[in-house]
């Protein structure tokens, strides 16, 4: 058969184009009815919503939904998780229209003895966990109360600012009155919340009974204590603003937005700067009281210095293991935070020895705490995000900002003394920055990590079976 152009040119399409016949039909059949759908994805959307109302990010909580339906066999399902809903929809083939639900978010409470059950529930429906178990599982998880009573979260909250205090290198009687404001600003704050008031004027609350004792404290020199003349005011503020941040999303924020997760991200930095703001309001409204009775403190014209290596250590593990308390772990969990908060610090300190600016420093520290937390996470089934945020505070700048906060109000006609307020609340925000950009770097680059870790012991474990 002689060769003709079309020939040729048949062969030659042949050879560079698929065959439309070689495609595979890939329409699933459908073995899950609607019913079934619909009580699979309330499932994993109750899962989802419980997830992120004790702290999950948004990423996590889309993840987590899609591993839940796809255990069950729908695949695929659509998911968009917001700052106050979930949605989860999935369409079955030759169905008329999509199953979706729709879940409202309402309100976010830390809780991480929760969220590490939620995980361990995931991880069993991922091997088998027949559906009815699941879902009763579930339902007992999210029906649970709190761990810890609320005169044991409010003497954590206290010993937070104990710990800010230690840093810092305080007397007994400095650690006693940071304990002592703590412990009123938030027996003060639950108060209010008992009383459904907006968490807004909760800390402003706060903030004003911290400010108000610490001013008050100079007045015990008259008593004759020789520890009395060493008090530092601004430190019982300082240890007092770290425990008012501690609840503070910044990680989960910045993890959300480069998640690609933009509405809750917003959502979470909306939330973040309003309850900053009630904050500085309450230092700025308890200054301006003591400034009124005669009692106001001048702004300290260089940063408190912190104490001894060995005291700053002690003080980041106080810190971190009255964080995890507050925030309802576990055993485990309090003692991998405390133990990672140590190696934060060491990141802080080894950056700073090396010639990094305060700003740097905390981010490395961020980054080294984090990106350990979540290999250690991994290894030992414990969320990740709850070790970070524990191990990540004692770098929080609470001293940073009453000192900016300070200068502003002090600062009368002195126009000097208000641009170095700026100054040092502007350095302020930058280190929440690098922390928040730190702690999202090493969460990410401890991802790949933890896959391979993951993919090792699945490999150990066939080799034994």
């Amino acid at each position: 058969m002689p060769l003709t152009p079309g020939t040729w040119l048949s062969s030659l399409r042949r050879l560079t184009h698929a065959a439309d016949a070689a495609s595979l039909d890939t329409t699933l059949l459908p073995v899950v009815d609607e019913a079934l759908a619909t009580r699979i994805l309330d499932l994993a959307i109750r899962i989802g919503e419980t997830m992120l109302v004790v702290g999950a990010p948004a990423n996590e909580v889309t993840l987590t939904i899609v591993r839940v339906c796809g255990a069950y066999g729908l695949d695929p399902v659509h998911v968009d998780v917001t700052y106050n809903s979930i949605t989860i929809a999935h369409s079955r083939p030759g169905a008329s229209h999509p199953t979706t639900l729709l879940r409202v978010v309402r309100g976010s409470v830390p809780d991480h003895a929760k969220l590490q059950r939620l995980q361990a529930l995931v991880t069993e429906v991922t091997e088998g966990l027949p559906l009815d178990d699941a879902i009763s599982r579930c339902r007992a998880i999210r029906r649970l109360p709190f761990r810890y009573r609320p005169a044991i979260v409010i003497l954590s909250q206290a010993s937070l600012a104990a710990g800010v205090a230690i840093m810092f290198g305080a007397n007994w009687l400095a650690l006693v009155l940071s304990f002592i404001a703590a412990a009123l600003a938030a027996t003060t704050q639950h108060v209010m919340a008992r009383a459904r008031v907006p968490y807004f004027f909760a800390q402003i609350a706060g903030g004003f009974v911290l400010t108000v004792v610490a001013a008050l404290s100079p007045l015990l020199r008259y008593t004759g204590l020789d520890a009395a003349v060493d008090i530092r005011p601004s430190v019982i503020v300082a240890s007092g603003i770290v425990l008012m941040l501690a609840g503070l999303t910044v990680v989960g924020a910045a993890q959300d937005a480069i998640d690609g997760f933009a509405l809750t991200a917003t959502g979470r930095i909306l939330e973040l700067t309003t309850q900053t703001l009630g904050v500085v309001l309450g230092i700025l409204a308890g200054l301006e009281t003591v400034r009124v009775i005669g009692l106001g403190m001048s702004p300290p014209s260089n940063a408190l210095p912190l104490g001894p290596l060995t005291v700053q250590f002690i003080g980041a593990a106080v810190i971190a293991i009255a964080v995890a308390v507050y925030n309802g772990a576990g055993t485990r969990i309090i003692v991998v935070s405390a133990a990672l908060s140590l190696v934060a610090w060491a990141g802080y300190v080894g950056a700073t020895a090396l010639g990094f600016e305060v700003a740097a420093a905390s981010g490395v520290g961020a980054f080294v705490g984090s990106f350990a937390g979540i290999v250690v996470a991994y290894r030992l089934h414990v969320p990740s995000v709850a070790i970070t945020t524990a191990a990540i505070l004692p770098l929080v700048p609470g001293a940073a900002v009453f000192r900016g906060l300070l200068g502003i109000v002090e600062s009368g006609d002195d126009a000097a003394v208000l641009m170095t307020g700026v100054t040092t609340l502007a350095g302020a925000a930058t280190i929440g920055i690098a922390l928040a950009v730190g702690a999202s770097l090493g969460i990410y680059l401890g991802q790949p990590v933890r896959a391979t870790l993951s993919s090792v012991t699945r490999v150990r474990a066939r080799a034994r079976g």
